[in-house]
């Protein structure tokens, strides 16, 4: 009885802290929503369509463009945007959202395109976390009330992403999939293009040697791309990272061990997508 108790109350906590990153938030509309950083393709149907490439490493190398493309939900394309996607060279979508945001909103891909489901709040493997729940989520609350957060649940839900085992196995799949792509562009997403999103690509910036102060920017830029005020935060971001910073010690040794990725695999991802 008392295991079966305690497995609901982290089944709960687990709620709290991983359905704030699929909740709708309140659009606070900005006064422009031209984008910050600049991008080889707009799609009218994915605000938060945009290239990860151009931006330069710490030791001189640069990103390659027309490789990687982060987006919020693909289920609005218009037949323009697909003709965009096939002349770009997407051959993958990896899609980071649950069941039920793939049921309601199911992705409108070109012909071809090979499909693939990371669910970073997937139940499939689990519910057991790197950290005693309790102690994650009092943490993330002192941090909400420290910085001010205008969302307590994305405060939640970002220090989670690193502690809970599912979303280690999702963002695994993620990098794999992106190295393992050889004959094209891959595309990642969830709903929005700025959380699960957000994070998958401040990790797949920061493993390529990415400035930390250029990882925010391109985090923040969904701000500006959702034509909102309110979209992330930086305390958001800083949260994930602590959490990396706390368990880990940082970012490489986060993926090689945390998420569980393999030397091979990183050094693909490094081979292909630098210059």
């Amino acid at each position: 009885m008392r295991s079966t108790r305690t497995a609901f109350n982290r089944f709960l906590l687990l709620l709290i802290g991983l359905l704030a990153l699929v909740a709708p938030a309140v659009t606070a509309p900005l006064a422009s929503a031209d984008p910050v950083t600049p991008t080889a393709i707009r799609l009218e149907g994915a605000k938060n369509f945009r290239d990860i490439g151009g931006y330069e490493t710490s030791d001189g190398r640069t990103v390659r463009s027309g490789l990687v493309y982060r987006a919020n939900k693909l289920s609005s394309l218009t037949d323009a945007d697909l003709a965009k996607l096939t002349a770009a060279n997407v051959t993958l979508d990896v899609d980071l959202r649950n069941m039920w945001e793939r049921r309601d909103d199911p992705d409108r891909l070109p012909e071809g395109v090979r499909y693939q489901v990371a669910d970073v709040v997937s139940f499939e493997h689990g519910i057991a976390f790197h950290e005693f729940v309790p102690l994650t989520l009092g943490r993330a609350l002192i941090d909400a009330a420290v910085t001010g957060s205008s969302d307590i649940g994305q405060s939640i839900g970002y220090p989670f992403m690193v502690t809970y085992r599912g979303a280690d196995v999702a963002f695994r799949d993620l990098l794999t999939a992106i190295a393992g792509n050889a004959d094209g562009a891959t595309v990642f997403h969830c709903s929005a293009g700025k959380d699960r999103t957000g994070w998958g690509t401040a990790v797949l910036l920061s493993l390529l040697g990415v400035p930390k102060a250029t990882v925010y920017h391109d985090f923040l830029a969904s701000n500006t791309y959702l034509g909102r005020a309110d979209a992330v935060e930086k305390s958001w971001l800083d949260a994930a990272f602590a959490q990396v910073d706390r368990l880990y010690g940082g970012v490489d040794n986060y993926v090689r061990t945390g998420l569980g990725v393999d030397q091979q695999t990183i050094d693909t991802l490094r081979a292909r997508l630098l210059v």
